[in-house]
């Protein structure tokens, strides 16, 4: 059976300012599009797995626009809804050295956030899909949004459809009177694979990793087991826990690795040192959808899985935009230790 990944998600207007300008200084910005189950999409279809976005955009110029960006991709849109007002925008600063990077949001009304429970025939939609996949941005969105998620996830597990998450908390947006804490444990409950990062499993979860110290640029692996373990004993149905662990040394220059916990053993994937940062926005989203491909591609090897996801996201540090535009062959070439970036010819 070909696989078949379903992500589900709010897609946004990306402005950023150029050469690493701050808001005030910028007289012009970078447009793109972007949002973390899109990014999770795009990531799929470049590997060459048929993938679906699901989303609400605009009927307007601006919703087409986004609309045919995801078609070039290769991304299945049949069941976007177009209606609504707008297309959410957000902002972006890029940071540098010790200054970092800034996201302002622009996205409230928009066509995605007004969206409600029955509006998508969920059955359909998941007929002969292999994989759910939803971030903790959606649920932030809108009690909509988490209505309708919740929708999709309880849809997916009846039908025996894998659902993962990335709890991705943005404290930012959960502005509509309920909090992470109040409405995310009911979705994670459904799902068969989790993805977050030491601040992710704190305050969304309630779980906190002892000996964490991400602003010295040290993470330690190892202090993530009780945390997966937790995780899992809260939620019984979730098989797998991955962490990405990131450690700043300076908005250019951060560690990179990951760990995956199946029940029994911890893999590490290797450290990756990314010193010149290109874009790190999409980084989560790089790494969730080469772990997707990872353990759809790699049977019964997690560790390969992980090592996969570990090094697309850190190929996507290398290019600007939330997509990470880079094919199975590159990604398995700097898992087999080429770094050199010499040119291929």
């Amino acid at each position: 059976m070909t696989p078949r990944v379903v992500s589900f998600g709010e897609i946004m207007l990306r402005l950023s300012t150029p050469a690493y300008q701050r808001f005030a200084q910028a007289t012009s910005f970078e447009a793109c599009y972007g949002g973390g189950e899109a990014n999770v999409a795009a990531s799929l279809a470049n590997y060459g797995i048929e993938s679906s976005f699901v989303t609400a955009l605009p009927k307007n110029d601006i919703g087409r626009a986004c609309h045919m960006e995801l078609k070039k991709y290769g991304i299945d849109t049949n069941d976007i809804h177009f209606g609504g007002e707008r297309l959410g925008i957000y902002f972006l600063e890029t940071g540098a050295v010790a200054r970092a990077s800034k996201v302002v949001y622009d996205r409230a009304y928009s066509s995605f956030a007004q969206i409600k429970k029955g509006q998508f025939n969920w059955d359909e939609i998941l007929e002969g899909a292999t994989w759910f996949h939803w971030t903790g941005i959606t649920p932030a969105v809108s009690q909509g949004a988490a209505d309708v998620c919740l929708e999709a996830i309880q849809t997916a597990n009846k039908k025996g459809i894998t659902v993962s998450c990335d709890l991705n908390y943005r404290k930012n947006l959960w502005k509509y009177g309920k909090s992470a804490s109040e409405v995310m444990p009911e979705l994670v409950a459904g799902c068969d694979v989790v993805l977050g990062n030491e601040e992710d499993a704190e305050m969304v979860l309630g779980i906190k990793p002892e000996g964490v110290d991400v602003t010295g640029g040290h993470v330690e692996a190892e202090a993530y087991r009780s945390v997966s373990q937790q995780i899992m004993k809260e939620y019984p149905r979730v098989k797998k826990v991955i962490t990405t662990l990131r450690g700043s040394v300076s908005a250019n220059h951060n560690s990179w690795s990951g760990v995956l916990y199946d029940g029994k053993n911890l893999f590490t994937a290797p450290t990756y040192q990314i010193t010149h940062i290109v874009d790190r926005v999409g980084g989560g989203d790089s790494f969730m959808g080469g772990l997707i491909y990872g353990l759809l591609t790699y049977k019964n090897d997690d560790e390969k899985a992980l090592c996969f996801a570990t090094a697309a996201s850190c190929l996507k540090h290398t290019i600007h935009g939330d997509f990470n535009q880079v094919t199975v062959d590159e990604v398995e070439k700097l898992m087999g230790g080429d770094a050199s970036g010499r040119v291929s010819r």
